[in-house]
């Protein structure tokens, strides 16, 4: 066993913030080793002692479809990857019926999705016309484009408790997204009283352990009540696919190191998509997904998996799953 691994291993386990040097030491293994099988077990001990036990599943519905001008090569709604040339919006019925389909099969949060160009208003407008029609106290949380303080204040009074927003892997590469900007609306959401929930992805082959390391860090330095990996789905039109994918076996390794670089601040450690090897290597967030879907070629995802698979997954990998609102999403939203 190499010492320095198990050193940094230790000293996430014992609640202390690790170094660069020391994060950048877990990514570097080799995900047969000794080394990586002890990282794994690491972040499962870290993720379950910092919730409980009790692992969370998040309800999303992607609400809209269309040619997005943002460009982000890895998702199916970027203009350059021609999947979706005509744009679309879910009713307010039936964005409602999902909705409430999620929370009847017992989901712990529930997002609204949207492309990063849909109109603010008309998010806001179906968006109070979901919070008025749950049927749980269940938070809801909002993953769309970027925002300024004021709209994020909109957004607490239309009812959300949190935000998804990510400071992506290859930001103003391979999006036309300049990171300052997603840092900003990250500060206004906070500002707002908004929590924010990160994620370190998408993560591709093109991607080098240092950028793991930044963006990974980036996530304990702002704050995320939740942190994770999740990897690139190849688009089949989409110029990153001839890398191809990361393997689950080596973003089960990711999955846990980011867990101990985050550490004992970052409660929630997410995968996604949803797999046994993350989950056993201690991802206590997982997502169904209902509506569209940034990885996928149907206007209704049919990747997405349903609250009940996910329930059943974490039951393999020896989980019990929270019952009732979320826990990383403990706190309402106050000004």
């Amino acid at each position: 066993m190499n010492h320095d691994v198990a050193a940094a291993i230790n000293k996430a386990l014992d609640g202390s913030d690790l170094t660069k040097t020391e994060v950048t030491r877990l990514f570097e293994i080799d995900d047969l080793s000794e080394e990586a099988f002890a990282i794994q077990r690491a972040g499962r001990l870290l993720s379950a002692g910092l919730s409980q036990g009790k692992a969370e599943i998040h309800g999303q519905i992607g609400i809209n479809i269309g040619s997005c001008p943002i460009d982000c090569k890895f998702c199916s709604f970027a203009a350059c990857n021609g999947v979706f040339p005509d744009a679309s919006v879910l009713s307010a019925e039936d964005a409602i019926a999902g909705v409430n389909s999620m929370e009847r099969q017992g989901v712990n949060a529930v997002y609204v999705m949207s492309t990063a160009d849909m109109d603010a208003d008309r998010f806001l407008e179906l968006s109070r016309a979901i919070k008025d029609a749950m049927i749980s106290d269940v938070p809801l949380i909002a993953n769309t484009g970027d925002f300024s303080l004021q709209h994020a204040n909109d957004l607490v009074d239309a009812g959300y408790t949190g935000v998804y927003q990510v400071i992506c892997m290859g930001e103003g590469e391979f999006t036309r997204i300049p990171v300052a900007r997603r840092i900003k609306s990250i500060e206004n959401a906070r500002e707002a009283g908004l929590q924010v929930g990160m994620c370190v992805e998408p993560v591709g082959p093109e991607h080098s352990v240092e950028e793991l390391v930044e963006k990974t860090l980036l996530t304990r330095d702002l704050g995320a009540c939740f942190s994770g990996a999740m990897r690139r789905t190849s688009i089949p039109t989409s110029p990153l696919a001839a890398h191809g994918q990361l393997s689950y076996a080596r973003m089960a390794t990711i999955v846990a190191a980011v867990a101990l670089a985050t550490g004992a601040a970052v409660p929630g450690n997410c995968t996604h998509e949803p797999n046994g090897l993350g989950v056993f290597a201690g991802a206590n967030l997982l997502w169904a997904e209902v509506g569209s879907n940034p990885r996928d070629v149907e206007a209704e995802t049919v990747r997405g998996w349903t609250a009940d698979r996910c329930r059943d997954l974490y039951s393999e990998c020896g989980w019990e799953v929270l019952e009732g609102p979320s826990a990383m999403f403990a706190k309402t939203a106050m000004r």
